[in-house]
């Protein structure tokens, strides 16, 4: 396998070479885009319809309406009645779902090709003609509170990252959780609902993506004859909403019943705006990989099993998104150590890369790894389509993913150390600290709501 991928990065044709005339698109005249791409080695298709819209779009006070709407999605329409569109799906020999974040929410089947067509109907019809009355609201809005419980306030790390977010961001709409605040939850209405399936469920804030074994230009004339007549519409402005230089460390605690402590630690950090320009982006993303992202990685070989301060460590950054990016450490103290004890052993890992940089090898195995994620995407249908989508939604667009893949792999040792140096000061650092109380042994765990369709 690895000189197999070795090859792939001296060798970037062979990555390229399939996808030149493939994905392909369209739009459609009231907006909608529509883009395919063809993969003949299983009888499937996977349809995704993309909204640009997540909870970074929301008003204060109805946080979490984005993700409230998306189990709303499921209640129906005059054809189809409440629960019967999964039902349907399944019948069909397939499996759906959908998801929000802060930047989209984002539906799905996976099915036997031949029924395809049958997934665009439906799909067009819930753009077009959701039943929202306020009795499926009010219980499924009952759901979605249980949800939060069960995601968020039953799990501690969960808290943290909350707080993490709302303490980092003060202006910026990354502050809000994507599930909501539980007060803005209780006070939701059905009418907070329908307000923004009118906003922004409309085919030109849509994209639909179908991967599979599909001929493009039939799937172009479906979606046209399936979405073709539902009109576009005006959308609101989008006001930049950016958040204000940080000046100084932030800290926050967050008491909750837990056995062990936890720590998060976030620098504002850019994202990524022009594929062919931007290059600190591409090295914080490497440098991420450096610390995290494979076994020999330097956060578990030096934090968990030479030092043993820590039981666990890692480190992410993500500057492919609509908002504002961080990069971030989190781990938890080994029995016997101290969150003060892992905050200064992830600092000196920092600094150990800001002053004596990182090695030829790292960085190879680095883009091995990130070549290697890219090879695994491209055997599913799944995750094709999600990287298009996702491209789509974050405004790169899917032509760049190639081009995102050559620049990670033109990053340099000096251009890591760069960023180390550049990004890691304690002016932009949020920290998270978990402070764990007794946990009741006695207490019944609560049992996991039951998804929404």
């Amino acid at each position: 396998m690895k000189k197999f991928l070795l090859a792939l990065m001296l060798c970037p044709t062979l990555m390229a070479a399939p996808a030149r005339a493939n994905p392909f698109e369209t739009r459609l005249s009231n907006g909608l885009r529509i883009i395919v791409k063809e993969d003949h080695r299983a009888p499937t298709a996977v349809n995704m319809v993309w909204y640009q819209a997540g909870a970074m779009d929301e008003q204060e006070g109805v946080s979490g309406v984005a993700h409230v709407l998306e189990h709303m999605m499921f209640k129906g329409t005059k054809k189809i009645g409440p629960g019967e569109f999964s039902r349907r799906v399944a019948a069909a020999g397939g499996n759906d779902n959908a998801f929000t974040t802060a930047d989209y929410t984002a539906y799905f089947e996976q099915v036997p090709k031949a029924r395809l067509a049958e997934m665009m109907a439906m799909e067009a019809d819930r753009m077009a003609h959701l039943e929202l009355t306020e009795k499926e609201f009010s219980s499924e809005i009952k759901v979605v509170m249980e949800e939060r419980r069960w995601r968020t306030e039953d799990q501690p790390q969960s808290k943290v990252y909350e707080g993490l977010m709302a303490t980092a961001f003060e202006a910026h709409p990354y502050h809000r959780p994507v599930i909501g605040w539980m007060g803005d939850l209780e006070n939701m209405t059905y009418q907070d609902a329908r307000d923004w399936y009118r906003t922004w469920y409309a085919p030109n804030n849509a994209t639909v993506v179908v991967v599979g074994d599909v001929d493009h230009k039939v799937v172009f004339r479906l979606a046209e004859k399936e979405f073709g007549a539902i009109p576009a519409r005006a959308l609101p402005r989008r006001r930049p909403r950016t958040e204000p230089v940080q000046e100084g460390i932030r800290r926050i605690s967050v008491k909750a019943p837990a056995r062990l402590p936890y720590l998060m630690m976030a620098w504002k950090a850019p994202k990524l705006q022009d594929v062919h320009k931007d290059r600190d982006p591409y090295a914080l993303e490497v440098l991420s990989g450096i610390l995290d992202g494979h076994e020999a990685a330097r956060l578990g070989r030096h934090l968990v099993r030479e030092q043993r301060i820590a039981q666990s460590a890692g480190a992410g950054y993500d500057g492919t998104l609509r908002g504002e990016a961080l990069f971030i450490l989190d781990g938890q103290p080994a029995q016997g150590h101290t969150i003060a004890e892992l905050e200064a052993a992830l600092r000196a890992e920092i600094k150990r890369i800001q002053d004596e940089g990182v090695s030829a090898e790292e960085l190879a195995r680095v883009k091995v790894q990130t070549i290697a994620g890219q090879v695994y995407k491209r055997d599913s249908m799944m995750a094709q389509a999600m990287e298009i989508g996702g491209a789509e939604m974050n405004g790169l667009g899917w032509r760049s993913l190639d081009t995102l893949l050559e620049k990670v792999r033109s990053v340099t040792a000096d251009e890591v150390q760069a960023v180390a140096r550049k990004y890691f000061s304690d002016d932009t650092l949020t920290v998270a600290v978990l402070d764990p109380q007794p946990v009741d042994a006695n207490a019944p765990p609560r049992p996991a709501p039951v998804h929404h369709h």
